[in-house]
């Protein structure tokens, strides 16, 4: 009976907090960001006042996760410079566990009507050891009325992967699969980076991840899956990226991502637009971006905005992502816009945030 209350109470609390911020006018702020990242790979940023700060009536809500990693300052490698992103040195990276309980505590620190602008997510476990997702329930027990979700968090990532300590992540180790059984059986969003290319690879084949990714994804169809920059990155370029249209038609990008959205195994799988190395391909030439358009106007609801911003100074900065679709959002149809921008925000973390906390409610001892 108590349990029963219990869940009565909560489930009428995120009610609440829903009608406080969502009873204005839709045209009050511009976007929910699914994407952001509040520290950075030595875990420094900025505090989540100055973040409400910076996301001022521009934001509506936001995610809330630092980066799973750590640099190491290697002293034999990079001397007196203190390297703060992956790229400045050689040295390993390692999974750093205590970024949940930051941010768990930068969330704790705010009222509640503040807090209903915040999903907090959980990235500090390695997915490659099968007791990933004890991790993930214990902050989850530690921290009751937190988190919504896991990730953002890596398998394959250009550079970074590779320079991580320990055993290789994959798309294909049974820890992976036990997180993310997990994550559905609680109800979290789960927002996974995968590359579904090797760094400037052949634009003539399929994407060397694209296979084991689908299966992923097939095997977890009850987990709500965010796959983070549309499978992207710095240098893995959009499949066809720069062929040749005289050859043999090499895979498209956006024909693979249609393929999946079209099919009815992969109902669970949203993709999401964040990243300005994202922005840099979709709004690269009018042809891209009409075809882009094309597709998100068919499929408006697998689709979210989110800016990938770490730790920024200030507003300017961190608007920047949102100003550089500028082409896209013109392009697309007025509902679709919105749609992206900020319905499927709340669609999706809503629903995570009322699975999560009922399972707590049965699962968590007080």
């Amino acid at each position: 009976m108590q349990t029963k209350i219990k869940l009565i109470l909560t489930l009428f609390l995120l009610c609440i907090q829903s009608i406080v911020l969502f009873g204005q006018k839709k045209e009050d702020y511009l976007f929910n960001d699914s994407h952001f990242h509040l520290t950075n790979y030595i875990q420094e940023g900025i505090s989540i006042d100055k973040f409400l700060e910076i996301m001022g009536n521009k934001v509506g809500r936001s995610t809330l996760f630092g980066i799973p990693l750590q640099q190491q300052w290697s002293y034999q490698n990079s001397g007196n410079y203190s390297p703060t992103y992956y790229l400045q040195t050689d040295a390993p990276l390692y999974y750093y566990s205590f970024t949940d309980a930051f941010i768990a505590m930068q969330y704790k620190s705010l009222s509640k009507e503040k807090q209903a602008r915040f999903d907090p997510m959980i990235t500090g476990f390695n997915p490659s050891d099968m007791y990933a997702y004890k991790h993930i329930e214990r902050v989850l027990k530690t921290f009751p009325g937190v988190f919504t979700g896991i990730g953002e968090f890596s398998i394959h990532k250009e550079f970074v992967s590779a320079k991580v300590s320990g055993e290789v992540a994959s798309l294909t180790n049974p820890a992976l699969d036990s997180i993310m059984d997990f994550a559905g059986k609680v109800g979290l969003v789960v927002i996974l980076h995968n590359d579904m290319d090797m760094p400037m690879a052949k634009q003539k084949t399929e994407p060397v991840y694209l296979s084991d990714m689908r299966d992923l994804l097939k095997r977890h169809s009850k987990t709500t899956i965010i796959w983070a920059h549309i499978g992207l990155g710095r240098i893995v370029y959009p499949a066809g990226y720069g062929s040749d249209s005289s050859t043999d038609r090499p895979p498209n990008h956006t024909d693979i991502v249609k393929s999946i959205l079209d099919d009815p195994a992969y109902s669970n799988v949203y993709f999401d637009i964040s990243w300005d190395e994202v922005a840099k391909y979709i709004v690269s030439s009018p042809e891209i971006i009409k075809k882009c358009a094309e597709l998100m106007d068919q499929y408006p609801d697998r689709f979210l905005f989110g800016t990938d911003v770490v730790a920024p100074p200030d507003q300017k900065f961190y608007m920047a992502v949102y100003e550089k679709y500028q082409p896209l959002w013109k392009a697309l149809k007025p509902e679709t816009s919105e749609k992206i921008r900020k319905q499927n925000y709340i669609k999706l973390f809503d629903a995570a945030r009322k699975k999560v906390r009922a399972w707590e409610a049965v699962n968590v001892k007080q």
